[in-house]
């Protein structure tokens, strides 16, 4: 079976690996160049990809890349794994999913399976990629050609599941659409979960991302009104997580990050207003994790005055620009926030992340592109007035900057509040 791969980042080149891995043959299509040349070269740009894997699959022999659209006639079943993000106003911005349709659309040809990967809201498949497909190729869903929803679950730097391990819950417009999905995903996925619909298969992503969403708010709620109180929420956590049912452990942190959580809750809630039904809970939760950054950069203030320093003017070294520790993923991390909040407030900041050496271009925050990370040494940690840890990355020495920092504010419970300069936020 050969199958084509439309976005060949965080969940493309994944699935890439593992269908390559099952046996299958792959066209991986992408309309970034930059993308295309590396891996034709043997060159990864994921960290958690090594170039070795990249070696792998091309030694294959089975697996080809392009920026070539009109090639998507030629597999049999074409994933499309394209970002989903958020526009300005906090509303879905499907354009990356209707080009691709679109795309699709020109060359569509009979017995294709055409299934989206990307995140979004319940009856994305039915209602905005169906008809684009049906008007663009003159060929009927479900008759001509066949078309299903199975949510991503990637997880960048997990080592205790991979692509293949993580079970895929696949929905399709029909029974047919959906038989031939399973047939497809069972080529690279140890387990296939089917569901009646697409939208039970993209309401089901939306309730995994939300249900984190909703939790990790809880917990930063708690970090606000415990640090009032005198209360280390860390040691509060660690507490309750001794109870074995009835509690699962969420960390607080610094605001939210990564492709999913900070976007698909609103995703769901913009989808609400079409049933005139609020969501009222996952808003609320939404509202709490945004403002963890402001909340952070008040710490950060008030810590630098209780040192005899004022925010404008002083240099900051913030800790790790990904969005979660050991990986170089920085889509959407709170990190960009915290820089932009400090800087607006008059502070110098300079980051250090040993998985994000260089910032690439951030569509939100385009004047941090070209930016340079940092050497961590105790010269240069001295050098700063206040050290923010946003990003808890293995590789940095917490006990350097602990003894070297004239003063950190740690927002992942890394360095010991034993530590006199230690504020915790």
């Amino acid at each position: 079976m050969l199958i084509g791969v439309l976005g060949l980042g965080y969940v493309g080149l994944p699935l890439c690996r593992e269908f390559i891995r099952g046996g299958a043959e792959v066209i991986g299509f992408d309309v970034d160049p930059s993308k295309i040349e590396a891996l034709a070269a043997g060159r990864t740009y994921i960290e958690h990809i090594p170039d070795e894997t990249i070696a792998d699959m091309a030694a294959s022999g089975r697996f080809s890349v392009t920026t070539d659209l009109s090639r998507l006639s030629e597999p049999d079943a074409v994933l499309i794994a394209v970002p989903t993000p958020l526009n300005k106003m906090r509303e879905p911005d499907l354009s990356y999913v209707e080009k691709s349709c679109e795309s699709i659309a020109r060359v569509l040809r009979k017995g294709q399976l055409v299934v989206l990967e990307s995140t979004t809201y319940p009856g994305t498949t039915r209602e905005v990629m169906l008809p684009i497909l049906e008007q663009g190729s003159g060929l009927t869903a479900g008759k001509d050609f066949l078309l299903a929803y199975s949510p991503e679950r990637e997880d960048p730097g997990r080592k205790d599941f991979s692509t293949k391990t993580i079970p895929k819950v696949v929905g399709g417009i029909d029974q047919a659409s959906l038989d031939k999905a399973l047939e497809v995903y069972g080529i690279a996925i140890d387990t296939v979960v089917p569901v009646s619909s697409c939208d039970a298969a993209e309401a089901c992503k939306i309730l995994e991302n939300t249900y984190r969403s909703v939790n990790i708010a809880l917990v930063n709620e708690l970090k606000m009104l415990f640090d009032r109180m005198g209360i280390d929420v860390w040691e509060v956590i660690e507490a309750a997580k001794t109870k074995p049912f009835g509690f699962t452990a969420f960390y607080p942190g610094p605001g939210l990050g990564g492709h999913c959580i900070p976007i698909d809750p609103f995703y769901l809630t913009w989808k609400a207003r079409e049933f005139e039904q609020s969501t009222r809970f996952i808003e609320l939760a939404g509202e709490i994790n945004t403002a963890m950054p402001e909340w952070v950069v008040g710490k950060v203030m008030h810590a630098l005055n209780d040192h005899g320093k004022a925010m404008k003017g002083s240099r900051v070294l913030l800790l790790g620009m990904a969005y979660k520790p050991d990986v170089d993923d920085d889509r959407e991390s709170p990190s960009y926030k915290l820089m932009d909040l400090l800087a607006a407030r008059g502070a110098e900041v300079d980051y250090h992340d040993p998985h994000v050496p260089v910032i690439g271009h951030k569509r939100e925050y385009p004047q941090y592109t070209g930016k340079k990370s940092v050497e961590i040494n105790a010269e240069n940690v001295a050098a700063y007035d206040c050290v923010l840890v946003a990003t808890h990355h293995k590789a940095v020495d917490y006990g350097l900057v602990s003894s070297a920092a004239k003063l950190v504010v740690d927002t992942r419970n890394v360095i010991p509040a034993a530590a006199g300069q230690v504020v915790k936020a």
